[in-house]
C-alpha cells in the first residue's frame, strides 16, 4: 500500500533516520490507516531478543528492596522491556540454578539478581557458570572480580554520618547496627569503628547492640545502650526505622534529642522528616540503584554481548549524601568543633 520495500517499513517503524521525510509520512499513514501493531514476538524472534528481563528479588516487606523494585520497573518501562519477576522466599536461598534456568528458558535477555547479600547467600555464584548463557547484573553485594555489581557505597554513608556528629561535638557515640549477616550493616558498623578509631577515641563491644531493621529491635537496643553505656551521648542507627524505636526509648528516659543525645540514621525514608525531632538521616537512594542496574544490563545487552567480551566497567558504586535535620544539630553553624 505505501509502494515501498519491506526494509523500508521496517526502517520506519524502528525509527531509523535514513529514510526521506516524504516516504517516512507515507508508510505512518498507511499504518495508521491498516490499525498496524508490530508482533513482539516476530520481532523477538527475527532479532534474537525478547526485550525481556529477568530480575530474582528477595524481602519485599523491607523498604529498601522494595523501593529498588519499584525503580527497576520504572527504567525498565521507559526502556520498553518487560520484567520476568521471582521473588525469593528468604534471603539463605542456594539452589538458584532452576531459578537461572527458567529465566533463560524463557529467553530473558539478561537478569538482575536484586537480593541482598546476606550470610552465605552468594556461595552458589562459585558453583554456577551462567554467565555464558546469559549477563547478569548483581546488586548490593560486596564487589568481586569480573562481576557486574551495582551497589550503595553503605561505608562512605557511616563515614559521613560519623564525621557530622564528630563535628557537633559528640564523642562517646553509640551504634545500633542492623543484622550483621547482611553486608551492608557490616559495611555501616565498620565506618562507625573506623571512625572511632581514627577520632583517637576507640571502641568497645558495650557501645553497641545489634539489631534486626524494624522499630522495636531498634527500642529494645537504644534501652540497652543506655544501660551498658552511660556516658552515651549520641547513637549512629544503621537504619530509619531503628531510629524511630530509639528516639522513642530516649524521650521516655526524659532525654532530650539532640541536646542530651544525638541520632543520626541511615534510608531517608520518608518519614524521616516528620520525626520528632525531625531524624537526621544518610540518603541512599535505592530506587536510583534499581534503575542504573537496568541501564546497566540493558547496555551489555546492547553492546552485542557474546559472554565473552568483558564489560567496563564491571562495577558502579553510587555515592550517598548525609540530609542533616535537628535529631543532631547540637551546635549552631559556625560552632562545629575541629
Amino acid at each position: 500500500m505505501a509502494g515501498v520495500s519491506t526494509q523500508t517499513v521496517s526502517r520506519v517503524i524502528n525509527e531509523s533516520r535514513d529514510v526521506s521525510r516524504e516516504t517516512r509520512k507515507r508508510v505512518q499513514d498507511v499504518v495508521e490507516k491498516l490499525g498496524y501493531r508490530p508482533n513482539v514476538l516476530a520481532r523477538s524472534l527475527i532479532r534474537r531478543r525478547t526485550h525481556t528481563l529477568g530480575v530474582v528479588t528477595a524481602g519485599l516487606n523491607y523498604i529498601g528492596p522494595s523501593f529498588t523494585l519499584n525503580g527497576i520497573t520504572a527504567a525498565a518501562e521507559e526502556a520498553g522491556y518487560a520484567l520476568l519477576l521471582k521473588e525469593l522466599p528468604r534471603f539463605d536461598v542456594n539452589d538458584n540454578e532452576p531459578i537461572f534456568q527458567a529465566l533463560v528458558s524463557r529467553r530473558a535477555d539478561g537478569i538482575i539478581w536484586a537480593v541482598q547479600e546476606v550470610g552465605e547467600n552468594r556461595s552458589w555464584m562459585n558453583m554456577l557458570d551462567l554467565d555464558s548463557e546469559i549477563p547478569i547484573v548483581y546488586l548490593t553485594m560486596e564487589p568481586r572480580e569480573n562481576i557486574s555489581i551495582v551497589s550503595i557505597n553503605n561505608y562512605l554513608g557511616g563515614c559521613m554520618a560519623m564525621s557530622h556528629l564528630l563535628d557537633q561535638g559528640y564523642r562517646h557515640i553509640g551504634h545500633i547496627s542492623g543484622p550483621l549477616a547482611w553486608w551492608e550493616a557490616r559495611q555501616r558498623m565498620k565506618a562507625w569503628k573506623d571512625a572511632l578509631e581514627q577520632a583517637g577515641i576507640g571502641f568497645h563491644d558495650n557501645f553497641w547492640v545489634e539489631g534486626n531493621w524494624s522499630s522495636a529491635s531498634g527500642a529494645r537496643a537504644a534501652e540497652k545502650l543506655l544501660e551498658q553505656y552511660t556516658d552515651m551521648d549520641s547513637i549512629l542507627v544503621a537504619n530509619d526505622q531503628m531510629a524511630l524505636g530509639a528516639m522513642k526509648i530516649v524521650q521516655q528516659k526524659g532525654l532530650r534529642i539532640p541536646q542530651d543525645i544525638g541520632i543520626v540514621g541511615f534510608d531517608n525514608i520518608l518519614e524521616s522528616a516528620f520525626f520528632e525531632p525531625s531524624l537526621t538521616t544518610v540518603n541512599h537512594d535505592q530506587y536510583n540503584l534499581g534503575k542504573v542496574a537496568v541501564q546497566k544490563i540493558i547496555k551489555i545487552i546492547e553492546s552485542g554481548w557474546d559472554g565473552l567480551a568483558p564489560i567496563s566497567p564491571k562495577s558502579i558504586t553510587l555515592e550517598p549524601t548525609l540530609v542533616v535535620r535537628d535529631s543532631s544539630l547540637r551546635l549552631k553553624v559556625g560552632e562545629q568543633k575541629g
